[in-house]
């Protein structure tokens, strides 16, 4: 969500891989990235800079909650194993260099065979058990951890998640605060740990800010940071199968040696550490292991995915029906179906069995888009644009036609995706999503998506018909 002059701009509308709806409410920032010599002290770390919609208590639930979603997914070892004590003693030494913060610093292994690691927003960190593999000292492998405890501490994530926002959802809704607050709000219906997510996507100036504050953390450790760029630069020239997979998710923000040269030059002389008899052990014991490939934890998770097990009896609805009043619009609901609400902006009607795992399997997402004066077919393909860029698999599955919607004009569009809900094979089952826009008298747009499975969108149809034909325009 965006902020601008204390008016409501944006709201963010994201699915989970699948085409599953999310929603995300989030505020856009501009930030500087520092450059120039570091200093030596507790005091001369580069501060985080640029707006952030939340709060660093709100980021730190936010990271749990992402993180629980994770390590339910990752295949991590247990975390009394000598590889995870050594991994969590080592990332704590190098998160208490850091000035003081509310982050909750906390690392574990992942047992996976790529070069990688992770961070997510308030302090959880991830590291693959590959790059433990792949480290030919200890001052490598703190390299790669203080990298990823400068993206909690510089806040990139929440900071990327607002940039995205401000470039793909030009939406707008007004209504009651109906929520409980945004963590849980966004636990239930908004961010989720997956590829693509966007706290796992790094712009190369976020990733020059990560080696800066990361070489700081290095220093102030007693480690040389020239460790990290030389481990970063034997990554880069590791071209097989497309290179290691850090180097996706970290894009090199380039000449990273000679920056890292340039940055620590002012800092005074010190005896660093390289290299311990812990970290032989610990390796050796890493070497011994056959970590999973991408590729098993893939179909480890794909055997996870929630079977169909959706019936009539906690889908459809109980006969009776209430009233939704938001202000810019009124409906009615079946009473046995939820509203929910993402913060102060946007609203989803549901059966509660129609939302699980972080995702929409069945109901009606509503919003709205403020429009810069055209039209409503101009509007509609905005939204339209915007669903598709942030649902991935998402397209039109037929040509937008015109409708009346209690004599006003409206657009309609069936859409296609994937649901959520898996058949019996564990494979995503096909969704049918029929979004209906609508233009109100000083020219905004009400829109409503309509999802569920396409095997039961007939079914569901008389109910979305009977939404539809309730709606009145504020």
């Amino acid at each position: 969500m965006q902020s601008v002059g204390g008016e409501m701009r944006h709201l963010g509308v994201r699915r989970r891989t699948g085409s599953a709806v999310l929603l995300v409410l989030l505020i856009v920032g501009c930030a500087t990235v520092s450059k120039g010599p570091l200093q030596p002290g507790r005091a001369a770390y580069p501060a985080p800079s640029g707006v952030d919609f939340y709060s660093p208590e709100q980021e730190v639930q936010l990271g749990k909650q992402v993180a629980a979603q994770a390590d339910a997914q990752l295949p991590e070892l247990p975390p009394d194993s000598e590889i995870s004590r050594y991994v969590s003693n080592l990332g704590q030494k190098l998160a208490r260099q850091l000035p003081s913060n509310p982050y909750q610093f906390n690392f574990k292994v992942v047992n996976e065979k790529d070069i990688n690691a992770f961070a997510l927003p308030g302090g959880p960190v991830r590291v693959n058990l590959g790059t433990i593999q792949a480290a030919d000292n200890e001052a490598q492998l703190a390299g790669v951890i203080a990298h990823e405890i400068s993206h909690v501490y510089m806040r990139h994530s929440t900071r990327n998640a607002s940039k995205e926002a401000l470039a793909s959802i030009p939406l707008q809704i007004a209504g009651a605060v109906l929520g409980n607050g945004i963590g849980g709000q966004l636990a239930r219906l908004g961010i989720q740990f997956g590829a693509g997510s966007v706290f796992l996507k790094y712009s190369r100036d976020a990733e020059s800010e990560a080696d800066r504050v990361g070489a700081k953390i290095m220093y102030e450790a007693g480690y040389d940071p020239r460790a990290m760029a030389q481990f970063f630069e034997k990554l880069e020239g590791e071209t097989g199968n497309g290179g290691p997979q850090f180097l996706s998710d970290h894009p090199n923000p380039g000449n990273r040696a000679t920056a890292v040269m340039e940055e620590i030059s002012q800092l005074p002389s010190k005896n660093f550490t390289k290299d311990t008899p812990q970290f032989d052990h610990i390796k050796q014991l890493a070497l011994q292991m056959h970590p999973y490939t991408a590729q098993q934890i893939a179909e480890m998770q794909k055997q996870r995915r929630p079977q169909e097990q959706f019936t009539a009896a906690n889908i459809q609805p109980s006969g009776q029906w209430r009233a939704l009043n938001a202000g810019v619009f009124s409906m009615q609901y079946p009473a046995n179906w939820q509203v929910y609400q993402n913060g102060r902006v946007s609203l989803l009607v549901a059966p509660p069995a129609g939302v699980a795992q972080n995702a929409i399997a069945y109901g009606v997402l509503i919003g709205g888009y403020a429009g810069r004066g055209e039209g409503l077919d101009q509007a509609t393909q905005q939204i339209v644009a915007a669903l598709e860029r942030n649902n991935p698999g998402m397209h039109p599955a037929g040509n937008a036609g015109p409708v009346n919607l209690n004599g006003a004009p409206a657009i309609r569009l069936d859409l296609a995706g994937q649901s959520p809900v898996s058949d019996s094979d564990g494979s995503p089952m096909p969704e049918r999503d029929v979004l209906v826009t609508t233009q109100r008298s000083d020219g905004s747009v009400i829109w409503m998506l309509f999802i569920a499975p396409e095997p039961q969108f007939n079914a569901m149809r008389p109910i979305f018909q009977q939404m539809i034909s309730s709606l009145q325009l504020g």
